[in-house]
């Protein structure tokens, strides 16, 4: 505050503007929290987890959201070309993936492992992928395809079950056992083909040994006739960052031809890739964000 003279001599006093306080992650007061974009990201997160089309009454039940909040939600999105409907079913249109580009596009783990899958993919003529943990799941943060492999499609953003996946397991033994067993309980583990492994115990003991040989490998418990191999990226400070992994058809050689063809390639380049996420962030001075 300052104190200022008039003229006449009278005093006037200046106080200057409030600091603006930034954001933080603490949960907002009343008067910060805004309803209706609560709302509307309820709405996309219903998409993500939805494998079809949508109708009203779909969304209303997928959200909490009464149908007239729900139709109020989908008519935005429609009108800011976000979705598009048929007037009876709604889906996403391809504009909701520029809302990651500004994360992707800065983000060091994407950076430095784009390059090193399309090497690998190269050198073993199978897709390669990697992918972090978020909560009991994997989201894929960067991918080299080659061949189609799946009936399902892969791509930047998309989440798989981290119990049936490879990469899945060798982020889990990323975490302490404590947190590990915890996420393992709570996740839904159903059994996704003839063979998907869904014991707690027994996947908690297919984790410790793949911490302990340091990859891992899963044989058809994801999709029939897909086998991945998987390896974490370890960053010297801070454990494991990320995981990659390579995607080969199971009926083309059994799983010892497989790991013997895939691991050295795939754990040379996951040491790769752990050195290159820590020289990124001593290039760039930021940490990478998985």
């Amino acid at each position: 505050m300052e104190d200022h003279r008039t003229a006449n001599g009278a005093s006037t006093q200046r106080t200057d503007a409030p600091q603006e306080t930034p954001p933080s992650s603490e949960a907002p007061d009343k008067e910060e929290f805004v309803r209706s974009l609560a709302n509307g990201l309820k709405v996309l997160e219903s998409f993500a987890e939805a494998e079809d089309p949508m109708t009203l009454s779909d969304v209303a039940r997928r959200t909490g959201l009464s149908r007239a909040a729900a139709r109020r939600m989908l008519k935005t999105l429609v009108h800011l070309d976000y979705a598009s409907t048929d007037g009876r079913l709604f889906v996403l249109t391809p504009k909701v993936l520029s809302l990651g580009v500004g994360f992707w596009s800065g983000n060091g783990l994407h950076e430095v492992l784009q390059p090193l899958l399309r090497s690998l993919a190269a050198e073993l003529n199978e897709s390669c992928s990697a992918s972090v943990l978020v909560g009991d799941e994997v989201v894929y943060i960067a991918r080299a395809h080659t061949r189609r492999i799946m009936r399902m499609d892969l791509d930047i953003g998309t989440r798989l079950p981290a119990f049936a996946t490879s990469m899945g397991r060798v982020l889990l033994g990323g975490l302490d056992p404590a947190e590990r067993r915890r996420l393992l309980e709570t996740a839904d583990r159903p059994a996704l083909t003839p063979v998907t492994r869904t014991g707690v115990d027994e996947l908690l003991a297919i984790i410790e040994s793949a911490v302990d040989q340091g990859w891992t490998l899963v044989d058809q418990e994801l999709e029939t006739g897909l086998r991945s191999v998987s390896a974490p990226v370890e960053h010297p400070d801070r454990g494991v960052v990320a995981a990659i992994n390579v995607s080969v058809s199971a009926g083309l050689e059994t799983p010892e031809q497989t790991r013997d063809r895939v691991l050295p390639p795939l754990r040379r380049a996951a040491e790769e890739a752990g050195r290159s996420v820590a020289a990124w962030e001593r290039s760039t001075g930021r940490p990478v964000q998985g």
